[in-house]
Order: structure tokens, then C-alpha cells, then sequence
């Protein structure tokens, strides 16, 4: 086995992308804001089957429109070539080989809905594969190359009617609530709206279609969604193909439907193509997901959770013998999630992507249930994809100071290289300061992980204005990885130094320091940023009096937290924070989140122990308050209440509010604004740059 220190090292120098520019540091200029939108996003890539070449999807930012726009590109595995390969102005994306490597088929809006086209691997015209009215997306090949598999949202009751019949009454159905004056709508039970999007009564099925042309075919009627409708059960395209081509694995989600909304029990169902009868996987009743059979046919890989309706229970990577009829875990002893992963050819191991404290890596694990085996070292890799022979690897790289880029291995770790660079003009010209990592003791005495990120250009012999970032999740974590929403590199160019600590509840390290948050939301987890904060204030180039504290989502939550509990920061930015348990309990669309971490209102007595609006006596510190119309995973109400209270105790806040934005701000026009607003307020109460971006 290679050393993996040497691996490691290898990987996080490319990673990183530490070229030998040209420039001196004296030269260098610190990152902007302007930058954030110059930079081509980089994402999906896909080798081909040969292993020569990969295609990628890059997102252009056009601010003017207020849009992105994706384009297809394709670049040598050798590196040096990226080039555009299918491009338009509405849109394309999810490029995908077929087994023979001869055609690529994508998702496209060129021609109104997203439908999957099909182009020749040596360039040509694209030609429309599908038309279904209600938009198709996620194309996932057979085997064979014969046919391919994809998504769309249907209304349920036309499922099982002949293809043409059910596609018109989809059509007429939406026809009439577009065009209908009355805009009323009836729902019947739950998970009606989900994230930024209403749902209504549509379900995700999975149809199939010949590669040749044809009608699709519904191959998952019903009331179930054949495909997760929430992130939180995806790991990406929860579907496959059995290796004859015979059947196809999914993930439905919970019955019955009208418990959707408080289950997490996601099933594995397959189904048999030639004759539609189902078979049920898995009964497991916490969730289970993004099923994958093995190329000799003999196993179904998928990822699953121990316990019932807590999304954040560790996800391990489970084979079921499909002989047999049999499961087992094959991490049970490996304390992080497994999150997308693929068999090698031999059908003898699994590669798979999993965080472990604060850096996402590619790893692989044999059926033998021996430890998983890193394979690239600092930074975050991931969307890996290998080459049909299993020798080669492609990956996107990235870290906290370097948006993302692809990149190339040998399936054994060796041989990192770097196949793109698209975006290294820029970073050439970019003074960023290298993260530090921290470790500093928490509640308990448990040790606790931080980023500290410096100004460029930093001077040690100075006093720096602080910003202490608190992530969302709350069971997530600051990894080192790019960000085009919350990126602290950004931050600190405006003059702060930056700290990002993972308290309890931060992922990928152990799934008990994980769990430690739960019922406890104002508890542990708010003792261990106090003392992180006391470790950031005994720095002496921290100017203790110029402090602020930011966050989104629990983040907020705990702005509004420490709102009522101390007075250290001189302000606070809470973007769609939690306020109030029991409306957040009763406006939410994911039940079984609240339930888990609080309990049920009317079950528990101390529902709202942690609740912030209990406190609200106690607030004084000036907020800056944000929140998103269609933000339906905190609803907008949270920081309605918010802006009232610290309205009517007289306490300096201000309301950004954005009428067609969700959870995250994605437009670019209102990224920037969005932007211009966070580093204003921040300015004015702590100072920072003598000049905004």
C-alpha cells in the first residue's frame, strides 16, 4: 500500500492548486466581491468509459440577468484542452456518457422544459430525445446502452394510463392551473411544499425510454415518489440499473403518504422491467438510499440509518446479497457518513466519498469489511468518477481558498494530477490567507475544531476586527471546502480575521459528538462557542471590542440564542434563523426534523426550553435580519417575529427582506446585494475595510 502521509501531501499540494505563479504576494491584490462573480463554477464530471476524456458542467454567473447559465465543456484526462462542448442560452447540464463512450446524453431548456437530448461524442447537433410535458431530468443509462432511465414530476392518478393519455392529462392539468383566474389550491396532506418550491400533489417517477427514440414509460406508478423529493435522503441520481438490464433499484419514499412529512423510512424497492412487479429491498424503518448493484449482479450496495426519523443519524454503506437475501454493514466501525459512492469493475470494492473532520475525501472499502482506505488528502473531492476498466478517477477539488477545479487519479490514490485549471488567471492575481486549524477545549473538556481565516496581507503587530461564523445544520460543519453563498475567504478580505468553529453537532467528527446537540440546542453547543470565543479573544491581534456574530439557519438560531444570553458582540447577522419553536414546529415542512430535535409540542414539556423568544427581555445587541419569502425550511415568519421584537424594545435592527428567494440567496443580483448589505452593517459596527466592494 502507498504511504498515505506521502499520498495525502501529494493530493493537498493539487488541491490547493500551488502553482508557481509568477506573481509575489507584494503584487497580489485581496479577493472582491466582483471576483465572486467571475469565477466559472465548476461541477458533475464524468469520465468517458475509455477514460480519456470528461465532461463537466461550468456555471457562468450573468449578474445582468440575474441568472446562471450552464454550459457543457469536455477536457482531456491528460489536462491542457478544456474546451465548450454543448452550449446554450437556457441551460445545459448532467452530461452522461453511454456504455460505449459513442453518445453523451444531457438535460437541456432549450426548448422551454428541461427534456433529455442526445449528442454524438465527436461533436454535431443535439437531438431532442424526450418531450414529456412535465420536464425530464436526471438520464441514467442501462447497460446495454439501449435505454435510459430519468425523473419527472408527475401528477399520480394518470400513472398507470397509456403513455400518451397520461402525458395529456398532465398537460391539461397544469394548463388549467396556470391559466385558471382562480389561483386557490386544495392539500391534502403534507410535504405539500419542500425547501423554496410548492410541490403540491406531484410525485417523482422514474420512466424509461429507448435510446432510439419513442415513448417514455412510467415504470414506478402510484402515490410513492420513486425518488426522494428532500436533499437530505439524496446522494445524487437515487436510481439504478441491474447489470443485464433487466431491473431497476430505487428509493421510495415513506408510507403512507400522508406521514411522509414526520417519516424518514425511504425504502429500496426494484422493479422488474419486462413485467412491472415490485420487490420490496429493504425494511429497515429508518431511511435507506441510492441503491447501486454490483457489475457481476450478485450484491445491491446502498447507503442507510440506523434509527427512525432522525436525519442526521450516520449513513453506512450496507450490501445486500441478492441471492441470499441478506444484509450487513460494510462501515459499521467507520464513524462518519458514507455519502455517494461506486463499485469498481471487479465488483471487489467500493469507492465512496465521506467527510472526516472538516475534509471531504474519496476512500474505498473491500466486502470483507476491512477499515476504508483514504485516497486523497486535504480539501474537499468529490463527484468521483471512474473509468470502465476502473484505473483511472476523476473528482472535483476544491478548498477554502480555491473555488473548484477537476481533477485525475489512478483508482489506488496514486498519479494526482490536475486536468483543469479554468479559473487560475484569477487566483493567480488573488491574496488569500492560508487556513489555520485550531483545536481548543469545549463543554466537558471535549476537544473542539476551528478555522481561523486572516486577512491577506495580514500584520501580526495590529488589532483586527472579528467575525465568528456559526453554520447552519445544525448537523453540518465548516469544511474546507469553496462556497459561492457563505465563503469566509470573502469576509476576511473585507478586514475581519474569520473563525469558524464546529461545536457539537458538527459532522465528521463521530457520530456521539454529532448526536450531542439534540434537545439541546442552546446547551453544549452554545458552552463550546463561548469558549472558542474566549480562544479567539485571547489572540492579541483580536480587537475584542470590535466583534461581531453571523449565521443562517441554526446558525441564525444561535444568534438569536446568544442574543438573550450574552452581550460580548457589538452585533449580530441572523439569516433565516430559528426564533420561535412553536411556530417553526407548525410552518416547517420536514416534521420528524423538529420532532427529533425538540419533541412534540403538545407531548413535551420542555418543547421550548431552548426557544430564543423566551429570552427576548434580554436583547439589546443591533441585528441585521434576513430572510427569504420562499423559504419554506424556516419560514419567513421566524424573522418577522425577529424584526418586531427588537422593533418594539427599541434595539437598532434592520429587515432585508427578498420576495423571491428561499433558504439560500441564489440570484446573483441579490447575492450581491445580499453582499453589499452584510458588509454595510458590519462596517458601521465593527469597521473593517475603509471601503465596500
Amino acid at each position: 500500500m502507498k504511504n498515505p502521509l506521502t499520498r495525502a501531501a501529494i493530493a493537498a499540494t493539487i488541491l490547493t492548486l500551488s502553482l508557481a505563479w509568477a506573481l509575489t504576494a507584494q503584487e497580489k491584490r485581496a479577493f472582491t466581491l466582483a471576483d465572486m462573480f467571475t469565477i466559472d463554477r465548476i461541477s458533475d464530471p464524468q469520465i468517458s468509459p475509455d477514460g480519456k476524456s470528461v465532461l463537466f458542467t461550468v456555471s457562468h454567473v450573468l449578474k445582468d440577468e440575474n441568472k446562471t447559465n450552464s454550459d457543457i465543456w469536455i477536457a482531456s484526462v491528460g489536462g491542457g484542452d478544456a474546451r465548450a462542448f454543448i452550449t446554450s442560452p437556457k441551460g445545459d447540464h448532467s452530461a452522461r456518457w453511454s456504455p460505449d463512450g459513442k453518445t453523451i446524453a444531457f438535460v437541456s431548456s432549450r426548448g422551454g422544459s428541461g427534456q433529455i437530448y442526445l449528442v454524438d461524442a465527436a461533436g454535431g447537433e443535439p437531438r431532442q430525445l424526450t418531450t414529456i410535458s412535465t420536464g425530464a431530468g436526471q438520464p441514467v443509462w442501462s447497460p446495454d446502452g439501449k435505454t435510459i432511465a430519468f425523473v419527472s414530476g408527475v401528477f399520480p392518478e394518470f400513472s398507470d394510463r397509456p403513455f400518451a393519455e397520461s402525458d395529456r392529462l398532465n398537460r391539461e392539468k397544469e394548463t388549467f392551473r396556470d391559466t385558471s383566474k382562480v389561483k386557490a389550491r386544495i392539500y391534502t396532506h403534507l410535504l405539500y411544499r419542500h425547501w423554496d418550491s410548492v410541490v403540491e400533489d406531484k410525485v417523482q417517477h422514474i420512466f424509461v425510454v429507448p435510446a432510439a427514440g419513442g415513448d417514455p414509460r412510467d415504470v414506478t406508478p402510484g402515490e410513492r415518489d420513486a425518488v426522494p423529493t428532500s436533499s437530505t435522503f439524496s446522494a445524487g441520481d437515487d436510481f439504478g440499473f441491474s447489470p443485464d438490464g433487466a431491473e431497476l433499484a430505487y428509493t421510495a419514499t415513506p408510507l403512507p403518504v400522508r406521514e411522509q412529512a414526520w417519516r424518514t423510512n425511504h425504502d429500496i424497492l426494484s422493479v422488474n422491467l419486462s413485467t412491472g412487479a415490485v420487490k420490496q429491498i429493504t425494511t429497515n424503518p429508518a431511511a435507506d438510499g441510492f441503491p447501486r448493484y454490483s457489475p457481476d449482479g450478485k450484491y445491491i450496495a446502498y447507503r442507510a440509518q440506523a434509527r427512525a426519523d432522525f436525519e442526521a443519524d450516520r449513513w453506512q454503506l450496507m450490501l445486500y446479497d441478492r441471492a441470499a437475501g441478506t444484509t450487513r454493514s460494510l462501515t459499521e466501525n467507520f464513524d462518519t457518513n458514507v455519502d455517494a459512492f461506486g463499485w469498481a469493475p471487479s465488483s471487489e470494492k467500493i469507492y465512496l466519498e465521506a467527510s472526516v473532520e472538516a475534509n471531504s475525501a474519496v476512500w474505498n472499502v473491500g466486502l470483507d469489511g476491512s477499515a476504508p482506505e483514504r485516497l486523497t488528502g486535504e480539501g474537499s473531492a468529490s463527484s468521483f468518477s471512474l473509468s470502465a476498466d476502473g484505473g483511472t478517477m476523476v473528482f472535483a477539488g476544491r478548498s477554502l481558498t480555491r473555488a473548484p477545479e477537476i481533477f485525475t487519479m489512478a483508482s489506488d490514490g496514486g498519479d494526482v494530477r490536475a486536468v483543469t485549471d479554468i479559473n487560475g488567471a484569477l487566483f493567480a492575481n488573488i491574496e488569500f490567507s492560508k487556513p489555520e486549524v485550531v483545536w481548543f477545549a469545549g463543554a466537558g473538556g471535549t476537544k473542539v475544531h476551528m478555522w481561523i481565516i486572516k486577512p491577506p496581507f495580514f500584520d501580526a503587530s495590529k488589532k483586527y476586527p472579528f467575525v465568528y461564523m456559526v453554520h447552519g445544520g445544525p448537523q453540518g460543519a465548516w469544511g474546507n471546502s469553496w462556497s459561492t453563498r457563505w465563503n469566509p475567504s470573502l469576509w476576511a478580505a473585507q478586514g475581519y480575521v474569520v473563525a469558524l468553529p464546529n461545536p457539537r453537532g458538527s459532522t465528521g467528527f463521530g457520530q456521539k459528538f454529532t448526536d450531542e446537540i439534540t434537545r439541546d440546542w442552546g446547551g453544549k453547543v452554545y458552552e463550546d462557542l463561548m469558549a472558542g470565543l474566549s480562544y479567539m479573544e485571547a489572540l492579541p491581534y483580536i480587537d475584542t471590542a470590535r466583534m461581531a456574530a453571523v449565521g443562517a439557519s441554526y446558525g441564525g438560531y444561535m444568534m438569536n440564542w446568544m442574543m438573550g444570553h450574552t452581550d460580548r458582540f457589538k452585533t449580530y447577522v441572523v439569516h433565516d434563523g430559528v426564533y420561535n419553536f412553536y411556530s417553526m414546529y407548525g410552518t416547517t415542512e420536514e416534521v420528524w426534523f423538529d420532532e427529533w430535535e425538540h419533541g412534540i409540542p403538545w407531548e413535551t414539556p420542555d418543547f421550548d426550553h431552548f426557544s430564543p423568544h423566551r429570552y427576548a427581555g434580554n436583547f439589546n445587541t443591533p441585528a441585521l435580519i434576513v430572510h427569504g419569502e420562499l423559504d419554506y425550511r424556516v419560514p419567513m415568519t421566524e424573522g418577522q417575529q425577529l424584526f418586531t421584537t427588537l422593533q418594539r424594545r427599541g434595539v437598532p435592527s434592520k429587515f432585508l427582506y427578498f420576495p423571491d428567494e428561499g433558504h439560500w440567496v441564489l440570484k446573483p443580483a441579490n447575492s450581491e446585494f445580499w453582499h453589499q448589505t452584510v458588509f454595510g452593517w458590519l462596517g458601521e459596527y465593527i469597521g473593517g475595510m475603509t471601503s465596500r466592494p
